[in-house]
């Protein structure tokens, strides 16, 4: 999906999130997708002129897990997990998305101005 991302785009993303990993009986990765997904849609609100982006929610082929890219035309890496001041008020959207996923990383893109960032959360067996 293609959208122009805005201040209350992340709540709608997160529903649509949560019918998937419901449907795919993954409902317990709800919690860190979902913030995981937020940070990244926050990411592009802030940094990105245009705040275009493209959301894909993908699942695992073998059904243990998924993964969600964001790619914008922000030629700019997603911020360094390095030391944040503690009074600052952004800066930890890279902690967070590392803290909550079993994967995460950007690739830039290869024919134009852009990046895709990305995540991965593992299904839980039980």
């Amino acid at each position: 999906m293609d959208f122009t991302l805005g201040e209350h785009s992340a709540r709608h993303l997160r529903r649509i999130l949560r019918v998937y990993l419901t449907a795919w009986e993954m409902a317990d990765l709800c919690d860190s997708a979902s913030l995981a997904l937020t940070e990244l849609v926050a990411n592009v609100v802030r940094h990105t002129p245009d705040r275009r982006a493209a959301v894909l929610l993908l699942r695992r082929p073998d059904g243990r897990g998924m993964r969600v890219e964001v790619t914008d035309r922000s030629p700019h890496p997603p911020g360094s997990p390095t030391a944040v001041d503690d009074l600052a008020e952004d800066g930890r959207g890279v902690l967070i998305v590392g803290a909550v996923t079993d994967r995460w990383g950007w690739d830039p893109l290869p024919h134009r101005s852009g990046k895709t960032v990305w995540f991965e959360c593992d299904a839980k067996d039980g």
